[in-house]
């Protein structure tokens, strides 16, 4: 009993408890004050408002001005680093704040060189949240299938284990600039869109997949003949197949049956 008092007691002089509202903005928000107001940032703890295990938070409220500030000013010193912070948001992963925190702080004092402190549980934790993202990113990158619909326009649906349609979508405007497309995030019931000339971001309450065109209906026919003609049965190697592309990536592959 004295030996657990003692542990809290530690925490409660040691550590600075801090909270936000749970928007992006919000974190950069807090992460800009509390860089600017603590002399040890290592110190603190930032959570979403109301998930913190003691009472005595101290919540920060979104600023907007401040938010943009710290990332306009940190991607222009740290494009790298920058990068990194931005895929572990899109990873959506619950309890980071703080590692990003500790994370931005350290690039802050090491600046590129942070790499060279990998051990630090902020940065561990920070790079494999990122290189779990970018590792996503570049397999939808590939495997990401667009159907044309009725109308001319093309339809590619997905299931990503973190949100990647922003980026993912940015990257199809190079490849397909001069085609109307839409990208669905079933998971999210996220969508994108791209007109040729904007690209748009939005939520879906209800989904009713097109009819596709009778040009697509043929193009998916030869596709998958192609894919049958090609096969070797004597080398057919499935578990290797799945190594390189696994089954949660196949239900939307039309030589999968998608």
């Amino acid at each position: 009993m004295l030996a657990l008092v003692f542990f809290f007691s530690t925490i409660d002089v040691f550590l600075v408890l801090y909270s936000y509202d749970g928007s992006i903005e919000g974190l950069f928000s807090a992460v800009s004050f509390i860089l600017r107001n603590e002399c040890d940032p290592s110190s603190v703890v930032l959570q979403k408002h109301g998930g913190l295990l003691f009472e005595d938070e101290r919540f920060i409220a979104t600023d907007q001005a401040r938010a943009d500030e710290l990332v306009r000013r940190f991607s222009r010193a740290f494009p790298e680093n920058a990068r990194d912070v931005v895929a572990c948001i899109h990873a959506e992963e619950e309890g980071l704040e703080t590692s990003l925190l500790h994370y931005i702080h350290l690039v802050a004092i090491h600046g590129g060189a942070v790499s060279a402190h990998l051990a630090h549980p902020a940065v561990h934790e920070i790079r494999r949240h990122a290189r779990r993202v970018r590792r996503e990113l570049h397999r939808f990158k590939g495997l990401l299938r667009f159907q044309e619909l009725e109308d001319g326009t093309f339809l590619a649906r997905m299931e990503p284990d973190v949100n990647i349609i922003q980026p993912l979508s940015r990257y199809f405007i190079r490849r397909l600039r001069t085609q109307q497309w839409f990208i669905y995030d079933v998971r999210r019931s996220l969508v994108s869109r791209w007109d040729q000339e904007r690209l748009e971001f939005g939520t879906l309450q209800s989904f009713r997949h097109p009819d596709v065109s009778v040009e697509e209906e043929e193009v998916q026919a030869l596709w998958k003949t192609f894919f049958d003609h090609v096969t070797i049965p004597e080398r057919h190697n499935e578990r290797c197949q799945k190594s390189f592309m696994p089954m949660k990536y196949w239900k939307y592959l039309v030589e999968k049956g998608g």
